[in-house]
């Protein structure tokens, strides 16, 4: 998951645009390569171990860049902030426990319906409803019943895309309401705190290996520090359109992580599937004016 705050920059020169588009491919790849790396520690922290790791260390790195003025929030900003990090909680649990069911590819996938759902939202362009039932068709096929169905694990990560919509929603409230990412560190700095015992409780119980616990904390560096790092960067250099699109290989990319890392395949449905929910997000962001 990163960041969804997307300010106009300035006017770009092709050489700018050129390395705002690899800062956010690095981004994206980062994010999911981490994924699959902190997956590779389920078995011995479970999922709930590696994102306590992946939210403290994701806490610390916004928190450390941003320095939130607490004092001044409002009730009003709070409320927005506590809303926030209730999603923060339960967006990165969701999925990861669905990435430990259904495999990183498919997870993402179906993660990324929430995003999507935000753009489609009130839409009336004949364009848009070919767009949404495409993206269905593919969920449909994703979900079609077989003898190795795992629905939790889909209703898991539709509980992330659900996350992801609202994140995407309150970040832009928070956007406007605080100057930078102060609301966004804060809530990420409380969720942070809800999976202090939460991560106790696990590590106790499941004593980390050196191994498991390397690759909990290059999750949280890879899917959070570096993602935000350059995800900052890019924004300064290419339009929230075009910055979109980009976010829009995150299932490939998962997909293709997952079987270089992880020895996941996929079916030619499913990879039929996650091209035809790629393609409905960037024709949405196409043609828009």
């Amino acid at each position: 998951m990163t960041s969804t705050q997307l300010p106009a920059p300035p006017a770009a020169d092709p050489a700018s645009r050129g390395a705002g588009v690899a800062l956010m491919s690095g981004s994206a790849l980062s994010n999911q390569t981490g994924a699959a790396i902190g997956s590779l520690a389920f078995d011995t922290i479970t999922p709930a171990g590696v994102v306590a790791v992946r939210q403290w260390i994701a806490a610390l790195v916004l928190l450390a860049a941003t320095r939130p003025r607490w004092r001044e929030f409002t009730r009003a900003q709070w409320r927005l902030v506590l809303a926030l990090a209730g999603v923060f909680a339960v967006i990165n649990l969701a999925l990861y426990s669905a990435v430990d069911r259904i495999g990183l590819g498919l997870a993402v996938t179906l993660e990324f319906l929430g995003p999507l759902a935000v753009a489609l939202a009130g839409s009336r362009r004949l364009i848009d409803l070919a767009c949404a039932l495409l993206a269905a068709a593919g969920v449909a096929v994703l979900m079609r019943p077989e003898p190795t169905s795992d629905y939790l694990g889909m209703g898991l990560a539709l509980l992330a895309a659900a996350c992801w919509a609202g994140y995407i929603l309150l970040n832009r409230a928070l956007g406007r309401s605080l100057p930078g990412a102060q609301g966004t560190a804060t809530a990420c700095g409380l969720s942070g705190l809800v999976f202090v015992p939460i991560g106790i409780a696990v590590l106790l119980t499941h004593p980390p290996t050196g191994p498991a616990l390397g690759f909990a904390i290059t999750a949280g560096v890879l899917s959070s520090a570096v993602p935000f790092l350059c995800d900052a960067l890019a924004l300064r250099r290419v339009s929230a359109p075009l910055f979109a699109i980009v976010a829009s290989l995150n299932p490939v990319l998962a997909a293709t992580t997952g079987l270089l890392i992880l020895d996941e395949h996929l079916d030619a449905a499913q990879w039929a599937c996650i091209a035809a929910i790629v393609t409905a997000n960037t024709t949405t962001i196409l043609t828009r004016r």
